[in-house]
C-alpha cells in the first residue's frame, strides 16, 4: 500500500513530549520496530507523515490521496481486516478517537473525516498514549514484532561454545552478528540480535529482548526482560524494562531501569537511575500538556530523556525525571525531576545551553557515526530551542 500516512493525533502527540519535539508520533521506536515499520510491513508500502509543520522537511508527506492512520495506534494484524474494509466514505473511530479516514492530496488536516460516516472500531486498540507506555507496554510489542520480522525465516546459528542459551528456538539472529560467551534465557520471551551486532563475553540477557542493527552489548552487562536497544547503540551496566531509541550510548556501569532513552544520547559512567519511590507511592512525571507534573499510576517509572541529551559521570537521576531536548546535566546531588531542553547545569543550578555550542557537540557526536549533521537539523534542532525556552525560567527572569 503506497498512500499510507500516518498523522499526529493532535490530543496524545503533547503526551508523548520531549520524544515527539524531535519526531512525528509513528516515529517512535516500541518493541523492536518504529511504528511505523510495523505498518510497513502489515500494509505493505511506504509510509509518510502528517505531521507539525517545522518537521516536514525531514519527515515528508508524499503526494496523493492517503488512507490516513493514527501514528499512535500499535498495529496488529487483527487491524488490518477492519482497515480494509474502510471505504473513502467513512472514518473510522475508536470512542472519540479518530483512527483512520482517507484524505484528499490537497487536504492539510483531518477536518473532513468528521463529515464521513463514523464507523466504531469493535475491540479496543493498542494506542501509544503517554511517555511511559513506550517501556509499559515494550514486552507486548517484542513479543509482537519477533513474530512479525522472523516469521518463515531462519536464524543464523550461534558457533560459539561457551555462550549459552535457555530456548533457543526463541533466539533469532541476524548476519553478521558476533555473540561470544553470553548467556541468553528465551524462557520468558524472544531474544533477537540484530544485523552486524556484538554481544560481548559475559552478557546476561533475558527475554524479551532485542538489540538492533550494529549495536554492542559490552562485556558482562546485565541485560532484564523487556528491553530495547536501538540501532548503533553501545551499552553496559544493568539496563530493565527500558528502550533506547537508537545512536545512544549507555556504556558504562550504572542501572537504568523503566525509562526511555532518545536518540544521540549519552550517558556516562555509572549515571544511575532510581525507578521507585522510597516510599513506594505512584510516581509522577512532568506533563507538557498540564505545565506540571502528573501521577503516572506506576510504582516504577524512571528517566525520559530526549533526543541529544547528555548526563555527567556519577549521574544520579531521581524517580520519575524528565530531561529534555539537548540538555547536558552534570555535577553532584541530584538533579531536578524536570530538566528543560538545553540546559547546562544540574543540582546547583542551570544556564542555557547556548546553540551555537550544542550544535558544535551535535555534529562532532554525528560525525563518530558517520552520520552528518545536516542543514534540516539545524533547523528543526533551532525551532526547538526557541519553542522550549519558556521552560527554561532563568531566561524569563533575567
Amino acid at each position: 500500500m503506497d498512500n499510507l500516512l500516518l498523522f499526529d493525533d493532535p490530543a496524545i502527540r503533547g503526551s508523548l513530549l520531549p520524544f515527539t519535539f524531535t519526531r512525528p508520533v509513528a516515529d517512535i521506536r516500541i518493541g523492536i520496530l518504529k511504528i511505523s515499520e510495523k505498518w510497513e510491513i502489515l500494509l505493505g508500502g511506504k509510509a509518510s507523515y502528517l505531521t507539525q509543520d517545522y518537521l516536514r522537511s525531514k519527515f515528508q508527506r508524499t503526494s496523493g490521496e492517503k488512507l490516513a492512520i493514527n501514528g499512535a495506534w500499535l498495529p496488529a494484524e487483527r487491524d488490518i481486516a477492519a482497515l480494509k474494509k474502510l471505504t473513502k466514505s467513512q472514518s473510522l473511530y475508536f470512542g472519540k478517537t479518530l483512527l483512520a479516514s482517507y484524505i484528499g492530496e490537497t487536504e492539510k488536516n483531518l477536518d473532513t473525516s468528521k463529515e464521513k460516516e463514523a464507523i466504531q472500531l469493535e475491540f479496543e486498540p493498542d494506542l501509544l498514549q503517554k511517555t511511559w507506555n513506550i517501556f509499559q507496554f515494550n514486552g507486548n510489542q517484542l513479543r509482537a514484532d519477533f513474530h512479525l520480522i522472523t516469521k518463515g525465516r531462519k536464524s543464523q546459528e550461534i558457533t560459539d561454545p561457551y555462550t549459552k542459551c535457555y530456548n533457543p528456538e526463541n533466539i533469532f539472529i541476524e548476519k553478521g552478528a558476533i555473540i561470544k560467551a553470553s548467556i541468553l534465557n528465551a524462557e520468558n520471551g524472544p531474544i533477537y540480535i540484530g544485523k552486524n551486532s556484538e554481544i560481548q563475553e559475559g552478557a546476561l540477557i533475558r527475554g524479551p529482548f532485542a538489540i538492533c542493527e550494529g549495536s554492542t552489548v559490552n562485556m558482562g552487562a546485565k541485560l532484564r526482560g523487556d528491553t530495547t536497544i536501538g540501532p548503533f547503540s553501545k551499552v553496559g551496566g544493568e539496563i530493565s524494562n527500558s528502550v533506547i531509541f537508537g545512536y545512544s550510548n549507555k556504556g558504562h556501569e550504572g542501572f537504568l531501569g523503566n525509562s526511555v532513552i532518545g536518540e544521540w544520547c549519552n550517558l556516562g559512567a555509572d549515571t544511575n537511575t532510581s525507578n521507585l519511590k522510597n516510599n513506594y507511592t505512584s510516581v509522577k512525571l512532568w506533563d507538557y500538556t498540564k505545565g506540571g507534573f502528573s501521577n503516572t499510576g506506576l510504582q516504577f517509572c524512571g528517566l525520559m530523556m530526549g533526543d541529544h541529551a547528555k548526563c555527567g559521570i556519577n549521574t544520579m537521576f531521581n524517580t520519575g525525571t524528565v530531561a529534555g531536548v539537548g540538555a547536558n546535566i552534570f555535577g553532584g546531588g541530584y538533579p531536578r525531576n524536570f530538566i528543560p531542553s538545553f540546559s547546562w547545569g544540574g543540582e546547583k543550578g542551570y544556564s542555557t545551553y547556548q546553540f551555537h555550542k550544542f550544535e558544535e557537540t551535535a555534529k562532532a557526536v554525528m560525525e563518530r557515526r558517520k552520520i552528518e549533521w545536516t542543514k534540516k537539523d539545524e533547523e528543526i534542532l533551532k525551532w526547538i530551542f526557541d519553542l522550549t525556552k519558556t521552560y527554561r525560567i532563568w531566561e524569563i527572569s533575567s
